[in-house]
C-alpha cells in the first residue's frame, strides 16, 4: 500500500446509527477509509459488522448518522445510484443468480458499470479458468469459484471502493488464500477496499486499518502494526481493559 496516501477520506462514516426492529444493530460508528487503503471491520458473530457494510452500500436506511463518499452525502441515496458513483459490494453468500450462466451474472453488474478499466474481457484475464466456463450456470460451480464470479460482477461496474462481506465464508483455506491474493491486482488497478472479515489473522494479514466491532460499537480502531495480538483479542471479546481506540501508545491515534 503507498505510503503518500491522501488524508482525505473517499469514504466516511459519521456516528451512525442503525436499528433492526427494537434492536440497535450499530451505535454511534465513525470511520473514516482513505483512497487505496484495505479497511478491515473485524468482529465476532452479531458485531454489526454486515450491517454497517450493507449501511454503506445504501441496503439498510440509518436511524441516525451520516454516509459520505468523496466528501458528498449518499446516506439518502439508493443502492443502485450509489453503485453508480462507485459504491459496489460483494455481498455474503455471494447471493448469484444460479440459474444463469457466469457471464450472464457478470453482465448483471455491468448493468450499473461507471466508466472504468474493469471489463467482462479483463475479468476473464484476471481468472483464467472463468473463460472456458462462461457459459455454466453459477450453480454448478464451486463455492471458491462462484465467489470469484460474485468479486467479477463487482468489478465490471468500476467501483472506487469495493465492499466485500465475509469473504472466507465456508470457504476452505486454500481457496480463501488464493482469492485474498488477488488482492494486491485490485488494488493496482486504483481501488479502494473495505472489507468484512471473522477471520482476525487473515484481516492483519491484509489490511492497512483494522476496525473491531462488538454488539454494535467502536471496541479498536487502528494500523495493524501500532495494536498487539492481546488487545486485538481483548477488543474482539469485550474483554476489561481495553479502551475504544486504544492506539495512542502507538501513535496511530483515531480520528473517529
Amino acid at each position: 500500500m503507498s505510503e503518500a496516501l491522501s488524508e482525505a477520506p473517499l469514504l466516511e462514516v459519521r456516528d451512525l446509527v442503525v436499528h433492526h426492529g427494537q434492536l440497535r444493530a450499530l451505535d454511534a460508528i465513525s470511520l473514516r477509509v482513505l483512497p487505496g487503503e484495505v479497511y478491515a471491520i473485524i468482529g465476532a458473530n452479531g458485531a454489526g459488522k454486515s450491517t454497517l457494510l450493507r449501511t454503506i452500500a445504501g441496503l439498510h436506511r440509518p436511524t441516525a448518522g451520516s454516509v459520505l463518499f468523496d466528501g458528498e452525502d449518499v446516506t439518502a441515496l439508493r443502492p443502485e445510484r450509489r453503485a453508480r458513483q462507485g459504491v459496489v459490494m460483494v455481498p455474503e453468500g455471494r447471493r448469484l443468480f444460479e440459474s444463469l450462466s457466469v457471464e450472464e451474472n457478470l453482465r448483471v453488474g455491468a448493468a450499473y458499470a461507471r466508466p472504468g478499466p474493469w471489463t467482462i474481457e479483463q475479468v476473464y484475464e484476471m481468472f483464467g479458468w472463468m473463460r472456458e466456463r462462461r457459459n455454466q450456470r453459477t450453480a454448478q460451480l464451486s463455492g471458491g469459484e462462484q465467489q470469484t464470479v460474485a468479486i467479477g460482477r463487482a468489478l465490471v461496474a468500476n467501483p472506487r471502493v469495493l465492499l466485500l462481506d465475509e469473504l472466507s465464508l465456508g470457504l476452505a483455506p486454500v481457496v480463501v488464500q488464493r482469492i485474498y491474493g488477488m488482492l494486491p491486482q485490485i488494488l493496482a488497478a486504483g481501488l479502494t477496499v473495505l472489507l468484512v472479515e471473522q477471520d482476525v489473522s487473515q484481516a492483519l494479514r491484509v489490511a492497512s486499518h483494522i476496525h473491531c466491532l462488538l454488539e454494535g460499537r467502536t471496541t479498536l480502531e487502528s494500523k495493524p502494526a501500532g495494536v498487539t495480538a492481546e488487545q486485538v483479542e481483548a477488543a474482539y471479546f469485550g474483554l476489561a481493559g481495553i479502551a475504544r481506540g486504544d492506539t495512542a501508545a502507538s501513535g496511530e491515534g483515531s480520528e473517529l
